[in-house]
């Protein structure tokens, strides 16, 4: 997988102006998951939180997106639990004000797709 970072798509994408999160801070249901699930190539439920594993071309890819998915989370105030080995990242999201699946949880999910150039 090749990230490309474009400084001007990147500053435009960060803006704090164009991040959006759900209005509704509630858990989501089974079926509510799965429909979203259906949006999230590669992602699945595991012990109670949505996960991925990413595999980047190297190692300076994977923390450059790392990077760039922790400013973007953090202007979301909804941050990821994640590690990282050599090219691969993986992560889990779960809301855990609610310890539960939320809304915020497949936002940051979906985001990190188009960072990851799979949305």
């Amino acid at each position: 997988m090749t990230v490309a970072l474009d400084q001007a798509a990147t500053d435009a994408y960060y803006d704090a102006t164009t991040i959006l999160v759900p209005e509704d801070g509630d858990d989501l249901d089974a079926a509510e998951i799965q429909t979203a699930l259906q949006e999230l190539p590669g992602w699945e439920v595991k012990d109670g939180k949505l996960h991925k594993t990413y595999e980047f071309d190297s190692f300076a890819q994977a923390i450059g997106w790392m990077v760039s998915t922790a400013v973007m989370a953090d202007k979301m105030d909804h941050h990821p639990e994640w590690r990282n080995v050599y090219k691969r990242v993986t992560v889990d999201l779960v809301t855990h004000d609610l310890g539960a699946i939320s809304g915020f949880d497949v936002e940051l999910a979906g985001r990190m797709e188009t960072l990851a150039g799979q949305g």
